[in-house]
């Protein structure tokens, strides 16, 4: 089902951005399986740590130094004993794993999706 019409104003205000992977470790606290996430955004935005449910495609140590999508403006959101800064997107495979988003081609960190 698609979503509701919105203006490009409203979609403006989602602030998508680029960056590298710098850390990746595993959460055993999480509720459910999830990688600790360290990416930096580049000099405006920072370093910014993330939570990801992705441990069905991906291990720790094959994120480091990969690019990856995320907003960057939502408010933190406190997972277990971990403080989530910013949301890492990704896509739904046909069994609910998720599958980061990226762009094909590298892009400088803090790139924001236009």
């Amino acid at each position: 089902m698609v979503s509701e019409t919105i203006t490009f104003d409203d979609y403006m205000r989602v602030d998508i951005r680029v960056g590298t992977v710098v850390e990746a470790m595993p959460f055993p606290e999480a509720h459910k399986p999830a990688i600790k996430l360290v990416i930096d955004f580049g000099d405006e935005v920072g370093r910014k740590k993330s939570s990801a449910q992705i441990t069905v495609h991906y291990e720790p140590e094959d994120l480091v130094g990969r690019q990856v999508m995320a907003v960057v403006n939502f408010p933190p959101r406190q997972i277990g004993p971990f403080m989530s800064e910013v949301l890492t997107l990704g896509f739904a495979d046909e069994d609910g794993a998720i599958v980061l988003a990226a762009s094909d081609k590298p892009v400088p960190n803090g790139a924001r999706l236009l």
